[in-house]
């Protein structure tokens, strides 16, 4: 199925030669912008927000950045994609049939990724299984296939909880035929006989607080309708924690890059950082080092059970670039009466 081609180098602002650094930079700056917590236009905000997500879910990958650099700046000329023949991440196929007997793909609406980041990279849509027997021989009732897909969630989501609103375009009982295939004895014409018709429909989601990232949201009877009288699978929802403009996530542990000047380090500081919910002050002991990991009790992610795991703030030391002729004699007063030697 072809789709749109995502430029996100574009997306991001960035040239195809930016540094894996200017990258993030560009990630975070837009991210903070567009997050849906602090933007006006809610609506807006959660679209773009979603595909600046997309754009450094690949860019901000080595290896994802690799394939996509791949395919040449030459796919974006013309308004559809294919993947190149032999493409690894290509999941293929589309709606109404089976590729290589494997699945079948669904198109979902308001749940992360685009058609196009699918295609490539990811697994959204996908059938969950094959038919399961919904009724005896006699009724030949099928039970419907089960549906997975992706649905991206906020690190603000996983905690407080959200509703959100998706669309999912499945098979759907024949209302002609009642899904027998058949109308006076005839083939149905609305169905073709398949007893089923593909029609999209918007369902709510309850993302509960304490989600895990990779857990699975199951909507029953919201999956490919039944044959024969058989009851319809279920959908289920793979959540994909979105990339977040400030935390890294490990495990249930946020982690915090915290950026210091190399006179905070030798003497500590007082640093205001943030967390999910509001900002919290640190002390920043003397002599801190560089990669070093300060611990913040129970301002992580919620843990199963109970309880809230922890953040992490890494330190950074940053050296200025450019001094001033005072700065650089100062620097040279501290470099003739310290002591300390590095290499010693």
């Amino acid at each position: 199925m072809p789709v749109q081609f995502k430029d996100y180098y574009e997306v991001l602002g960035v040239p195809r030669t930016a540094s894996d650094e200017e990258i993030k930079k560009a990630f975070r700056k837009l991210a903070r912008q567009y997050h849906p917590d602090v933007a006006k236009d809610k609506k807006t905000a959660e679209q773009k927000f979603k595909e600046i997500n997309e754009a450094y879910e690949v860019l901000g990958d080595p290896a994802k950045r690799k394939k996509y650099d791949e395919l040449g700046p030459n796919w974006k000329q013309g308004a559809e994609f294919r993947p190149p023949p032999g493409w690894e991440g290509f999941t293929g196929g589309g709606r109404g049939g089976r590729p290589g007997g494997a699945y079948q793909e669904f198109h979902f609406g308001g749940t992360g990724f685009s058609d196009f980041f699918e295609q490539l990279f990811g697994s959204a849509g996908r059938r969950a299984g094959g038919f399961r027997p919904g009724g005896t021989a006699d009724d030949l009732g099928e039970r419907g296939e089960d549906i997975e897909g992706d649905i991206m969630v906020t690190l603000e989501e996983a905690v407080k909880g959200s509703t959100r609103t998706i669309s999912v375009e499945r098979g759907v009982t024949c209302d002609n035929c009642g899904g027998t295939g058949e109308r006076n004895r005839r083939v149905c014409t609305t169905c073709g006989g398949a007893g089923r018709v593909h029609k999209t429909e918007q369902y709510q989601v309850r993302i509960p607080p304490g989600v895990a990232n990779g857990q699975k949201l199951r909507l029953a009877g919201r999956g490919e309708a039944g044959v024969g009288g058989g009851a319809a699978g279920d959908l289920f929802l793979r959540v994909r924690f979105a990339k977040h403009p400030d935390f890294q996530v490990e495990g249930n542990d946020l982690v915090y890059e915290a950026d210091l000047a190399p006179w905070e380090a030798v003497l500590g500081t007082q640093l205001s950082v943030p967390t999910l919910d509001g900002r919290v002050n640190i002390k920043i002991p003397p002599g801190t080092q560089n990669g070093q990991r300060l611990r913040v009790r129970s301002r992580g992610l919620p843990q199963r059970g109970g309880g809230q795991s922890d953040l992490f703030v890494v330190v950074k030391i940053e050296v200025p670039s450019q001094v001033t002729e005072s700065e650089r004699a100062a620097w040279e007063q501290l470099a003739r009466v310290s002591r300390f030697n590095p290499r010693a």
